[in-house]
């Protein structure tokens, strides 16, 4: 019980922070975050890619919607934060916040977390409907 409310609590707090920095990202006028991106050498394209990823992504991982998949696109994202934004700037003050929110994604891209996520009453109505079909 107590893994999975620390999954639960870690998936919940990951969700809400990447949901709110893509809000951030369109509230704050995704074309300053382009011309930013562009700044760094990434097409400015990515940065609608990355907001609209980390809006949608966010509140699909608080709810337990293809969290794995989705941890997975955080991963992605936070590399590259990580490596072409912060790298330079050290640890404290740079990259620890890149370098905790791509490890709290990874750990949900190798476990998931299935307390209170709608993927696993998807996934037991689906178990049902198939154990009610062979019998």
């Amino acid at each position: 019980m107590y893994p999975e409310l620390g999954a639960l609590l870690l998936r919940v707090v990951l969700g809400f922070t990447f949901f709110l920095h893509g809000l951030s990202k369109f509230q704050g006028g995704i074309g300053n975050t382009s011309g930013f991106f562009e700044s760094m050498g990434i097409p400015g394209f990515i940065a609608y890619i990355v907001a609209s990823i980390e809006l949608v992504g966010g509140i699909a991982v608080i709810a337990g919607i293809g969290t794995r998949m989705i941890s997975l696109l955080f991963v992605v994202i936070m590399a590259g934060a990580l490596f072409v934004v912060n790298l330079s700037e050290g640890f404290l003050g740079g990259y620890e916040l890149d370098l905790i929110l791509l490890v709290i994604a990874l750990y949900f891209v190798l476990n998931g977390s299935s307390w209170f996520s709608l993927d696993s009453k998807l996934s037991i109505s689906k178990n049902q409907d198939i154990n009610n079909s062979i019998n």
